[in-house]
């Protein structure tokens, strides 16, 4: 069966594992969800970046290296120091052989590439390039890009202030967890979420979504400013999606629908009416699980590792240097620190 096993991975392109550094399993872990993020892998395999800096110190041309390794069949597992090395230097508090925290290397590391990426714009559906200096269409930014929509209400005038921020992942809180690091519902089959697939006592990845888009009351120890009443007042706050990512990293099921946390998802406005719209949203805005960190122990000794999906539903654990093959139910029985969806028109066979 071993054998048997060893024999069909060896059919699969982009399996590779990763030698341990010195305390770099964190890396290692991001470095797998990275080669094997749907269209981040077809930007770098085509070869797409144009370099405007010296390429031995531009984290983009050493990623581009690094999927070529990752995809060229070799099976050996690679050394990646000088992609160590390079974010050493473009994120200094990252550096040196201590362990560090997965979630911060990713948000450094997509900092980074989307900084040494600017020069890759992205043509419009007319093939001119954009020139918005508060609009950047690097490819990191067109994977990972979300829009966070936030509303003030007033208490008293009931006007409202909304401002919209980028984000490139979501931190959520589970209550009353012990620690950081997040269970993945049991008893996942792989139907989409709906807000009601979960066991008595337990804690969904909708659940915190839910809980991360209610209105919260702000308090008289929090008072804002209200433009309609020109003083300081009482009011409520609420967070909606905006715009959604194609890749959405969160801190937890294999399918998920984001339309009921979408700021349009009640309704939109079309030739001067209102009507509803959630079924067309709802083929948009569902997401599947392609990545799962996983941490044991503590911040200072513990270890990560990560599973990948290979196609539509194959598995695979990435522990450093060693890749075995995993089931569905190794990956939902697991502790989801880092969880990456891609949406479900990105699905492959």
């Amino acid at each position: 069966v071993h054998q048997q096993q060893r024999a069909d991975m060896k059919k699969i392109r982009g399996l590779r594992g990763l030698i341990n550094l010195g305390n770099t399993c964190f890396m290692n872990c991001i470095v797998q969800a990275l080669t094997h993020t749907p269209l981040l892998r077809d930007f770098f395999l085509s070869d797409r970046h144009k370099c405007e800096m010296q390429s031995n110190s531009c984290l983009v041309c050493e990623m581009s290296q690094l999927f070529q390794e990752f995809y060229s069949g070799h099976r050996s597992p690679h050394i990646p120091f000088r992609l160590l090395h390079l974010v050493w230097t473009h994120a200094r508090h990252l550096a040196g052989y201590e362990q560090q925290d997965a979630h911060e290397f990713l948000i450094a590391a997509l900092d980074v590439l989307h900084r040494h990426c600017k020069g890759d714009t992205i043509k419009d559906d007319n093939g001119k390039k954009t020139n918005n200096p508060n609009h950047c269409n690097c490819i990191i930014d067109q994977i990972f890009t979300g829009g966070l929509q936030s509303d003030v209400t007033c208490q008293v005038c009931h006007g409202v202030s909304t401002t919209i921020d980028p984000f490139w992942d979501i931190s959520l809180d589970l209550p009353g967890s012990p620690t950081p690091f997040w269970p993945l519902s049991p008893g996942g089959d792989g139907s989409t979420v709906n807000g009601e697939n979960h066991l008595s006592g337990s804690t969904t990845l909708t659940d915190c979504l839910r809980r991360f888009t209610r209105p919260e009351h702000l308090g008289s120890n929090a008072k804002i400013k209200c433009g309609g009443c020109h003083s300081y007042q009482e009011s409520t706050k609420q967070l909606t999606m905006k715009k959604l990512p194609i890749v959405a990293c969160f801190h937890l099921k294999v399918k998920l629908d984001m339309t009921p946390f979408m700021a349009s998802s009640k309704e939109s406005r079309v030739n001067g009416q209102y009507q509803q719209s959630v079924d067309v949203l709802n083929n948009d805005n569902k997401y599947s699980l392609f990545a799962v960190v996983n941490h044991q122990g503590t911040l200072e000794s513990g270890h990560y590792t990560s599973f990948i999906r290979q196609h539509k539903d194959q598995w695979f654990k990435c522990d450093d240097a060693i890749i075995t093959k995993a089931s569905i139910k190794d990956v939902l029985d697991s502790e989801g620190y880092l969880l990456f969806y891609h949406k479900q028109f990105l699905e492959y066979e």
